[in-house]
């Protein structure tokens, strides 16, 4: 399986996961431990790629920060996340995915180490909005990290194993902000260090046991051009644009909440992180169950409904802004939470199903097998760091789109009402290219059911 040379120690020369003798005897072991320790530097990933949305919370009248410039801040955070996930996806295929986790785990400590010595009262926006920039790179560790578990699992098993890959990273957002709550409810907003001292030795310790316990697959290694040859898929797009609005809205939202309920409703900083964190939570709990219904039911029909239901949840929203109920708003916006998570797993689930039905469709007409099966895992390799990206970017669209509606209007309600227009294209989208029966061979119904039928 491994060479004994001691240069190739943490590499795998032959991986098959479809082989069902070898998945059994040997690769799932191997699969689901490499699957552990990725959930581990992912969510400490998530973690830091969050940690302004929760600083922000501390930065209190000494600051001198606006509103305005708080969501500032998080949007920065944000777009850097979502341009870094293509470098960070390319990396696995340079580097290894074992090695790349180490790298990635350790850079975390820049951001740590910078945030211990400029959070404190009298630091310019300009050093804030570097310290910004920093963070950001913690979301390139989703991209790396679902792309190399992708290449692990055989087809039946990616839903639940992607499910929990980025369900598992995503609760880095919930559990930094209960941190946040922990140290605000017992220290005050006077000691955001507190929240370095935790994180600071967990990168340490998630580096080491990347180092220590996961691999790399030389078949990944040996693929630098999937993600080109991607990109001239059509499917590549429309699923980076559902993407945008499952993970976008997580994400987006997650940087967000806190602030939307201090400016909208006059929530403290405390009342605030005592809520704030049931929504990360619970989208990142829910994202493993969308890709298990995603298994059972097909990719295409759950993201279709899921969006439905988004909208459904967004016009709750503006209503409850409307009348200033703070039950209804905080009780619909942490069911769209759950629905964002739910959608992610569906619309990940989604990638590899396609590839792996146009293998199928490839080797019906005679193609080699082996070939179109490694072709399709490279390919929706690619499409996952791919839209990874491009769904992240989504994030920054909402933070803007709340900046915005706070400095003209006083209210989240027309950043609401964009969400809604938008995640109404998302459910045509979905049914058009992917549920409509008179769809084209391309998109047709049983490729985009993606994932029950393939």
């Amino acid at each position: 399986m491994t060479t004994t040379t001691t240069a190739r120690r943490h590499w795998i020369e032959h991986w098959d996961p479809e082989d069902e003798s070898f998945w059994a005897s040997t690769g799932k072991k191997i699969a689901n431990r490499n699957l552990w320790f990725s959930i581990l530097t992912e969510h400490i990933g998530f973690s830091m790629w969050s940690l302004m949305s929760v600083l922000v919370l501390f930065m209190g009248t000494p600051y001198g920060i606006s509103a305005g410039d708080k969501f500032l801040l998080t949007s920065a955070a944000t777009l850097v996340g979502s341009f870094a996930r293509i470098p960070y996806n390319f990396a696995v295929a340079k580097f290894g995915g074992r090695n790349w986790t180490v790298i990635s785990a350790l850079l975390l400590l820049i951001p740590t180490v910078t945030a211990a010595f400029v959070m404190k009262p009298g630091t310019s926006f300009g050093v804030f909005l570097l310290l910004a920039v920093l963070c950001g790179f913690g979301g390139g560790n989703f991209a790396s990290s679902m792309t190399n578990i992708n290449t692990f699992f055989p087809e039946k098993a990616k839903g639940m194993a992607l499910g929990l890959n980025a369900g598992g990273g995503n609760l880095g957002v919930a559990v930094i902000q209960l941190v946040g709550l922990l140290i605000i409810a017992t220290a005050g907003t006077s000691a955001p260090r507190l929240i370095l001292a935790v994180y600071i030795p967990l990168i340490v310790i998630a580096a080491v046991c990347a180092a220590l316990f996961m691999d790399n697959l030389s078949s990944v290694r040996n693929d630098r051009k999937g993600m080109r040859e991607v990109m001239k898929d059509a499917h590549c797009w429309v699923m980076s644009f559902l993407y945008i609005g499952t993970f976008g809205s997580f994400i987006g939202y997650s940087f967000a909440f806190g602030l939307v309920l201090q400016n909208q409703f006059g929530r403290t900083p405390l009342q605030a992180a005592a809520v704030t964190f049931l929504g990360p939570l619970l989208g990142s709990l829910s994202r493993p169950v969308g890709g298990w219904l995603a298994d059972r039911l097909g990719g295409g029909r759950v993201t279709f409904w899921n969006f439905f239901g988004m909208a459904a949840l967004t016009v709750l929203l503006i209503v409850a802004s409307n009348v200033k109920s703070l039950g209804l708003f905080t009780a619909a916006f942490v069911v769209l939470f759950v629905l964002t998570g739910i959608g992610n797993g569906s619309t990940y689930k989604m990638i590899p199903a396609i590839f792996k039905a146009k293998a199928k469709a490839a080797i019906a007409s005679g193609a080699d097998e082996a070939t179109e099966l490694l072709r399709a895992r490279k390919l929706s390799g690619a499409l996952i760091g791919l839209a990874g990206a491009i769904g992240a970017f989504g994030g920054v669209l909402i933070n803007i789109a709340f900046r915005q509606a706070f400095s003209v209007a006083k209210s989240g309600v027309p950043a609401f009402v964009g969400f809604l227009v938008f995640y109404g294209l998302c459910f045509v989208v979905t049914w058009a290219v992917y549920l409509r029966k008179s769809a084209a061979p391309v998109s047709e119904r049983g490729l985009a059911l993606a994932g029950a039928q393939v």
